[in-house]
C-alpha cells in the first residue's frame, strides 16, 4: 500500500491526568481503521509505540467483542506508558469494533493486510517532530504482525514482542488440538499439510470446519508462511522480548524460542503476569477468571517499567 493512500483525521481528544488522547483514523483501500493517539503531558519530542492487538475479536483497548472478557489490558498500558512521558498508538484491526467496515470478505483477507496496515501506521507519524522514535509493541498474534511489519516500515526503530509465540500458527494449532482423539489430530495435521503447501483442501469434515472451513484457507495459508522465530532473526533494530510466567495461552518456552532465535535482544519473564497483562497466582482459567473479566484490575506494572525503560534508552 502507498502511504499516500492513508490519511489522518482528527475526530475527537479530551485530557486525562497525564495525557491527551485523540481518535484517529487510517483511510486504506478498503475502509477506514480507527486508533486511539494517547500523548503524554510534554512539550519534548517522546517515543512513539504502536500497540497491536492479537487474534480474535480483541480490540484496541484489550477486550473481546460481544463477551465478557472486559479487561482494558492495552488501555491500561497506554495509560501507563503515558505517565513514562511515551505516546502510544493503539488500534480496532480491520474487521473489529469501529474498524468494521474495513474488513473484506473472508476469502479476500490475508496475514499481510494485518501486516501493511501496522506498518502504514508506523509511516504516518514518519518525520512527525512529535516522537522522537518509533516502536511496535504486538501482543500474542500481534507480535508476529509487528516484528515483519517493522522489517516493512523504515519508521520503526524498535520492537517489543509481549507474549508471542516462537513457532508457525500450524504447530500451534496441533498442539491446541492434542487433547482430542487421535483421527481428529491426523486430519488437522494432514490439512496443514495441504496448506503449507499452498493448496486448497476441498473436503473438510464437519467437526474441524470451525477452523479449516473453504473461506478461510487462503487466510490460513497466507499465515503458515511465516515462522516468528524466522522473522524476529531478521530484525535490524533493538528488540524486546516480555512474557508471564502464568500465561496459560502462551507458554514462556514460546518467549525462549524467540530470544534464542535473537539472542542479543533484551529478555524478561515477567513473575505472576498472565495473557492480559495482569497479575495471577494461579495456572488454570478458573483462577484466572477474575483477570479477563475485570476492567479495574491493574496491569503489571513490571511490564510498563520494562517497556518504558526500553523505550527512553533509544
Amino acid at each position: 500500500m502507498k502511504k499516500a493512500l492513508f490519511a489522518i483525521i482528527t475526530l475527537l481528544f479530551f485530557s486525562t491526568a497525564h495525557a491527551v488522547e485523540k481518535n484517529i483514523i487510517l483511510t486504506t483501500p478498503t475502509g477506514e481503521i480507527h486508533g486511539m493517539l494517547l500523548m503524554p503531558d510534554s512539550e519534548e519530542p517522546c517515543p512513539l509505540v504502536i500497540i497491536i492487538a492479537g487474534s480474535g475479536p480483541t480490540d484496541m483497548n484489550g477486550n473481546t467483542i460481544g463477551s465478557e472478557l472486559q479487561n482494558n489490558s492495552f488501555k491500561m498500558l497506554a495509560e501507563g506508558l503515558a505517565t513514562k512521558g511515551i505516546a502510544s498508538m493503539r488500534y480496532d484491526k480491520r474487521g473489529i469494533g469501529k474498524s468494521q467496515a474495513a474488513m473484506m470478505s473472508e476469502e479476500e483477507l490475508r496475514f499481510e493486510h494485518y501486516i501493511d496496515d501496522a506498518a502504514a501506521w508506523a509511516d504516518m507519524f514518519s518525520g512527525d517532530e512529535r516522537f522522537s522514535t518509533i516502536a511496535i509493541a504486538g501482543h500474542s498474534e500481534g507480535s508476529l504482525i509487528g516484528m515483519v511489519a517493522a522489517q516493512k516500515s523504515t519508521a520503526v526503530k524498535a520492537y517489543i514482542s509481549i507474549a508471542g509465540c516462537g513457532r508457525p500458527a500450524h504447530e500451534v494449532i496441533e498442539e491446541q488440538l492434542r487433547p482430542q482423539p487421535e483421527q481428529i489430530r491426523n486430519e488437522a495435521a494432514a490439512i496443514n499439510r495441504e496448506l503449507l503447501q499452498g493448496r486448497i483442501v476441498e473436503d473438510v469434515p464437519n467437526y474441524l470446519a470451525a477452523l479449516y472451513r473453504k473461506s478461510v484457507q487462503p487466510y490460513l495459508i497466507s499465515w503458515f508462511r511465516y515462522n516468528p522465530a524466522k522473522e524476529i532473526a531478521k530484525l535490524k533494530i533493538p528488540v524486546l522480548i516480555l512474557q508471564g510466567d502464568k500465561d496459560i495461552q502462551v507458554g514462556v518456552k514460546e518467549a525462549e524460542r524467540l530470544y534464542l532465535a535473537r539472542m542479543f535482544s533484551s529478555f524478561y519473564i515477567i513473575e505472576g503476569m498472565n495473557h492480559v497483562l495482569k497479575h495471577c497466582e494461579g495456572n488454570d482459567m478458573l483462577s484466572q477468571l477474575e483477570a479477563y473479566q475485570s476492567p479495574t484490575m491493574p496491569i503489571k506494572q513490571e511490564l510498563i517499567e520494562h517497556i518504558a525503560r526500553f523505550l527512553l534508552d533509544r
